[in-house]
C-alpha cells in the first residue's frame, strides 16, 4: 500500500478534528441562535452519513481514486465558502454540503486499504491508520484553537483548503487505482441488502455507533468535570491528549502484533470493555490523577477498538461491495458522533451522570457483539451438522 496514503487520511481526519474548537464560536460572531448553532455544529455529521453511504456506492462504481480525488475537490471548494458566510443561515448551508462531499473520502480510502493489504496482515496496517488519524485528532485542535485564539478564524478554512488542493494534486498523480474497471461491472446497488446481513459488518457497525458514543460523551462532559474540579480548560486539553498519545503509543510500538495475534471481534469486545472502565472511573474521580490514569484506559481501549473494527470491515467485503461495506460502517460512526454529545445532554439533564450512563452502554456493546458472536457460531455449527 502506497505510505501517502497515510498523509491522505491525516489531511482528511484534519478536516474534521481542526474546526472542533471553532465552528461554535464562529457562528455566534455571525450572530446565530444556540438552536441554529447546534444545528450548525450537528449537521455535518448528518450528511456525512447520506454521503458514506451514497459514495460507498460510487466508490465500487467508478473506483476508489476516482471518488477520493472527487471527494478531495469538491471538500477544497467548499471550504472556500466559510469566510464568506456572512449569516448563521450561510454558514449551516456550507456545512450541510461540507459535510456530503466529505462522506467520500474516509470510507474510498479504506476501500483502498482493504484492496492492498493481504486479509492476514491488515491488523497492523489498520493500527497505522489508526495512527494517522491520531496525529490529526492531536494536532488539528491544537492548530484551529491557536489560530482562532488570534482571531484568524478564516485562515483556519483556508489552510486546510490549502492542502486538500495539494493532496487532491497528490492523488491524482501517485495513487493507482486497485479496483479494476472490468470488475466494477459487476457493481449494483442490490449489494446493499446482503451486506446489511453480514454479521461482521454488523458487528462492526454496532463498535463504531458505541464508541462515538462514548466520544461525545467525552466532548460533553469532560470539560464539566474538569470545571467540577476547579480546573481549567487547558486541564481538558491536557486530558484529552493522554488519550491520543496512548493510542498512538499502542498503533506505533510493538504493541500493534496484538492486531494480528487476536481476533478483531475479541479486541473490540475488549477495548469497549476498557473505555467503560474509563468512563465509570471518570465519574467518580476526585483527583487530576486518577483522571489522566482514566484516559490512559480509555486511550488504549480505543486503540483497541478502532484498527479492529476497520480490519473487521475489510475482511467481511470483497472488491465490488468494499466501498459500500465502508460506507455503512462509517455512516454508523457519523451517527454515533451526533448520537454521543445528545444523549449526554438529556442524561445529564435528567441524571447528571453522563460517564455511568455511558459507561454501562459500552459494557452492554461489548456483552451484545460476543452474544452476537456466540450465537452465529451455533447457527452455523448447526448447519454443517444438518448437512
Amino acid at each position: 500500500m502506497s505510505k501517502m496514503l497515510y498523509f491522505f487520511i491525516i489531511v482528511s481526519f484534519l478536516d474534521t478534528f481542526i474546526q472542533l474548537p471553532i465552528i461554535t464560536p464562529f457562528a455566534i460572531e455571525l450572530g446565530a441562535s444556540e438552536i441554529l448553532t447546534g444545528a450548525i455544529v450537528a449537521v455535518y455529521s448528518l450528511t456525512n452519513m447520506v454521503g458514506n453511504i451514497i459514495g460507498g456506492h460510487w466508490i465500487d462504481k467508478y473506483g476508489r481514486k476516482r471518488m477520493l480525488f472527487t471527494g478531495m475537490i469538491s471538500v477544497f471548494v467548499i471550504l472556500l465558502f466559510y469566510p464568506l458566510a456572512q449569516s448563521g443561515e450561510q454558514l449551516f448551508v456550507v456545512r450541510f454540503m461540507h459535510g456530503l462531499a466529505g462522506g467520500l473520502l474516509i470510507p474510498a480510502a479504506f476501500a483502498y486499504i482493504g484492496d492492498q493489504t493481504i486479509k492476514g496482515s491488515r491488523g497492523k496496517t489498520m493500527a497505522y491508520t489508526g495512527a494517522a488519524i491520531g496525529i490529526a485528532a492531536i494536532i488539528g485542535p491544537a492548530i484551529g484553537g491557536s489560530m482562532a485564539a488570534r482571531s484568524e478564524v478564516e485562515y483556519v478554512f483556508l489552510l486546510v483548503a490549502g492542502l486538500f488542493f495539494i493532496t487532491s494534486l497528490l492523488v491524482l498523480k501517485y495513487l493507482h487505482e486497485s479496483f479494476v474497471s472490468r470488475e466494477r461491472g459487476k457493481v449494483n446497488l442490490k449489494h446493499f441488502i446482503p451486506l446489511l446481513k453480514t454479521p461482521a459488518l454488523l458487528q462492526a457497525s454496532l463498535g463504531a455507533f458505541a464508541l462515538m458514543v462514548s466520544n461525545g460523551t467525552l466532548a460533553f462532559a469532560l470539560p464539566l468535570k474538569v470545571q467540577e474540579l476547579g480546573m481549567t480548560t487547558e486541564t481538558t486539553g491536557m486530558l484529552l491528549s493522554t488519550f491520543g498519545i496512548m493510542a498512538l503509543v499502542v498503533f506505533l510500538t510493538p504493541i500493534n502484533q496484538i492486531y494480528d495475534r487476536f481476533s478483531p471481534l475479541s479486541l473490540v469486545a475488549a477495548g469497549l470493555t476498557l473505555i467503560g472502565i474509563a468512563l465509570f472511573i471518570l465519574s467518580v474521580t476526585p483527583f487530576l490523577w486518577i483522571g489522566i490514569v482514566a484516559m490512559i484506559v480509555y486511550g488504549t481501549g480505543f486503540a483497541f477498538v478502532f484498527p479492529s473494527m476497520n480490519r473487521m470491515v475489510a475482511d467481511a467485503s470483497t472488491q465490488v461491495d468494499r466501498g459500500k461495506a465502508y460506507g455503512i460502517f462509517y455512516a454508523f460512526f457519523s451517527l454515533g458522533v451526533v448520537a454521543g454529545s445528545f444523549i449526554s445532554g438529556i442524561i445529564t439533564e435528567i441524571w447528571g451522570i453522563p460517564f455511568i450512563f455511558s459507561g454501562v452502554m459500552m459494557l452492554f456493546s461489548a456483552g451484545l457483539l460476543l452474544y452476537i458472536a456466540k450465537k452465529c457460531s451455533f447457527h452455523t455449527r448447526a448447519r454443517k451438522i444438518s448437512l
